[in-house]
C-alpha cells in the first residue's frame, strides 16, 4: 500500500509538470513555439549526427551544433542557417542519396570578404561551392573547394554547395565547411 500511495504521488508530480509545460507553451506566440521545437530537434539530430561522422565530432563542430545553428531539410536540400557575428566556424554536413545539396545562409554578415573550405572525408567526394548570393541579391559562381569572395553591402550571405557537374565520382558523404 504505501509503495502504491509513493507511484501514484510520483505519476501525479510528473503530470503536473507536463500540464504546466503544455500552459506555458500554448501561451506563447505560434512562431515562438516553432522556434523551441526547432532548437530541440537540431540537439537531437546533432546528437545523432555526432555518432556518424568523424568530423561531426569535431570540438568546434559540436559548439557550433549546440549554439543553435538551424538545420532544415526540403526534398533534396540541407538549409542551414548561422549568425554572421560567431565566425569563424565549421559546421559538419553529410551528403546521402536523398539530400544532396546545401544551402548555407549566414545572417548579419558584416566583413568586407567571405572565405569559405570544404573538407570532405573523402577526398573523391564530387562536390564545391556551386553558388553565392550577396546582400545585394546578385549571385556569382560555379567555384572549386575553397571561395574568397568581396561582400559589398552587409545582410544575409548564401553558400550553396553541391555537385560539380564538370567532374566524376560520387556526392554521398560526409564532409565539413569553415567558413571565416
Amino acid at each position: 500500500m504505501k509503495y502504491s500511495a509513493i507511484f501514484f504521488a510520483l505519476i501525479f508530480m510528473t503530470s503536473c509538470k507536463k500540464e504546466k509545460t503544455e500552459t506555458e507553451v500554448l501561451s506563447n506566440d505560434s512562431t515562438i513555439v516553432n522556434e523551441q521545437q526547432s532548437a530541440e530537434s537540431l540537439k537531437e539530430s546533432a546528437a545523432v549526427r555526432a555518432n556518424d561522422s568523424v568530423i561531426n565530432n569535431a570540438p568546434k563542430t559540436k559548439e557550433v551544433l549546440e549554439s543553435g545553428v538551424m538545420r532544415e531539410e526540403k526534398d533534396r536540400v540541407i538549409i542551414r542557417m548561422a549568425d554572421g557575428h560567431r565566425l569563424p566556424l565549421t559546421i559538419g554536413e553529410k551528403f546521402t542519396e536523398t539530400h544532396d545539396k546545401l544551402i548555407l545562409k549566414i545572417t548579419d554578415f558584416s566583413k568586407p570578404e567571405i572565405k569559405a573550405t570544404i573538407n570532405a572525408k573523402d577526398p573523391k567526394q564530387n562536390i564545391r561551392f556551386n553558388q553565392i548570393k550577396i546582400p545585394d541579391g546578385t549571385m556569382d559562381g560555379p567555384f572549386g573547394k575553397e571561395i574568397t569572395h568581396e561582400v559589398k553591402g552587409k545582410g544575409e550571405v548564401w553558400l550553396i554547395i553541391g555537385k560539380n557537374n564538370m567532374a566524376e565520382g560520387t556526392i554521398t558523404g560526409d564532409f565539413s565547411v569553415t567558413i571565416e
